[in-house]
């Protein structure tokens, strides 16, 4: 039946290794049932709701992509986009976490449109690559200064805005050691670094008394309070225009920009013969969808399904299986609710040093691409506004090409966005 509908042997793989790379894939980005509850429930979600949601829109997603694209790749609810939902639009800007999952809905909506008729790939055919690279990276340092302050190795300071925490705190060491951790083990090769990291400084707090151990297993907790919570109409009346604007933009860049990178690895994108790349894109669009009615921010693509090709894997046996890892990870979730935050906070700021490797494909040699980039990603973690990034980035790179008689260069989707980031500016002014 597994080889009739996912056809295995036609893809050159077999189902053990399917399975394989399934794990491996799992193994690679289950860093986010522990990473995500941490950050949406400063908004005031219940953690262990959140839990169960991001466990429920990780399988979701990656069952949608297994049985409507039949691609080997993991979805579950998107970093960086986990922060923006948090720390952007409910902590500064100061709306409830039901109207962030509304403005996400729609966002879920507006995707789900820009797919079918074909305009989300015109928009990701339009950006320019050093954009494309730098908004990567932006949200990379954004996910490292989240990560430096909660960990309280980066602190507030009056004279200087920011300065260095006291190293000598069993809190910061964690986090430090933590990092090193992760970092070491990726080095090597280890699968699953990220979340060993995670557990072994969760056990070592648990040892220093910073956390309490309450168990590994149980039944799933209730998902009620996050379950149909999200506020709509709230959204559609409390002026998250541009939040909504963010949300597609980065949903777009991210999730396009790794179903392609990993579809390609794997082989699934011939030149001159058809593929499923539109399957894909609708498989990941529905999924924002769901995760929003759950109640976790959006769910994308993950680039660690990267991972599992590497492994292998080539067919939709590979997501089927990330997804009933994710499910079976509901019974965990006594030890998610004893992860603390010197144990999450260097597995985002590992992943924040991952994404910095895409400023290497910024065009540095030419002025107008490079300021640009630059501004797009400094501006991001300066300001603690992946928004204010984007807007600083789109409208300085139509202006700089204008200004050096080079217009006809930027395309339409370009002018699209800056000029709807000027109209946010005009009519709300900044975060």
């Amino acid at each position: 039946m597994l080889e009739a509908y996912f056809k295995i042997k036609e893809e050159g793989s077999s189902v053990r290794t399917e399975i394989i790379a399934g794990i491996t894939t799992f193994l690679t980005m289950s860093y986010i049932i522990f990473v995500n509850p941490e950050i949406l429930s400063t908004t005031g979600m219940d953690r262990n709701a959140v839990f169960v949601a991001t466990c429920l829109a990780a399988a979701l997603g990656s069952a949608i992509m297994a049985f409507v694209a039949r691609w080997p790749i993991g979805m579950a609810p998107g970093m960086g986009l986990n922060a923006f939902f948090a720390f952007t639009v409910v902590g500064a800007m100061g709306f409830t976490w039901q109207q962030a999952l509304g403005a996400v809905f729609i966002s879920g909506v507006i995707f789900l449109l820009l797919t079918v008729t074909g305009v989300r790939r015109w928009l990701v055919a339009g950006i320019p690559h050093s954009m494309r690279s730098a908004i990567a990276a932006g949200i990379g340092l954004f996910l490292a200064i989240i990560a430096l302050k909660s960990s309280e190795i980066v602190v507030a300071n009056p004279a200087t805005f920011v300065g260095l925490g006291d190293l000598t705190q069993t809190g910061p060491l964690l986090a430090i050691g933590g990092f090193f951790i992760i970092a070491a083990l990726d080095a090597l090769k280890v699968r699953g670094a990220i979340l060993i990291g995670i557990l072994i400084i969760t056990v070592l707090s648990m040892m220093l008394g910073v956390s309490q151990f309450g168990g590994i297993v149980s039944l799933p907790p209730s998902i009620a309070p996050t379950f149909m919570q999200l506020d709509v109409l709230g959204a559609l009346h409390a002026g998250l225009a541009h939040v909504i604007l963010v949300f597609v933009l980065v949903e777009i860049f991210d999730a396009t920009g790794t179903l392609i990178g990993v579809a390609k690895r794997a082989g699934l994108m011939p030149e001159g013969k058809p593929n499923r790349l539109g399957r894909a894109l609708m498989a990941d669009s529905t999924a924002i969808l769901a995760g929003s009615v759950l109640g976790t921010s959006s769910t994308t693509a993950y680039v660690e399904s990267a991972s599992g090709v590497q492994a292998g894997g080539r067919t939709g046996l590979t997501a089927l299986v990330v997804a009933l890892l994710f499910l079976a990870a509901l019974f965990f979730s006594p030890l998610a609710g004893a992860v603390p935050v010197y144990a999450t906070a260097p597995a985002l700021l590992y992943v924040a040093c991952l994404m910095m490797r895409e400023l290497l494909d910024v065009e540095w040699d030419e002025i107008t691409e490079a300021a640009p980039a630059a501004l797009t990603a400094l501006i991001m973690p300066f300001t603690y506004s992946i928004a204010n990034g984007l807007a600083f980035g789109f409208i300085s790179y139509a202006v700089l090409k204008t200004l050096t008689g080079r217009y006809k260069d930027v395309h339409l989707a370009t002018w699209l966005v800056a000029a709807l980031f000027i109209i946010r500016f005009v009519m709300v002014g900044g975060e």
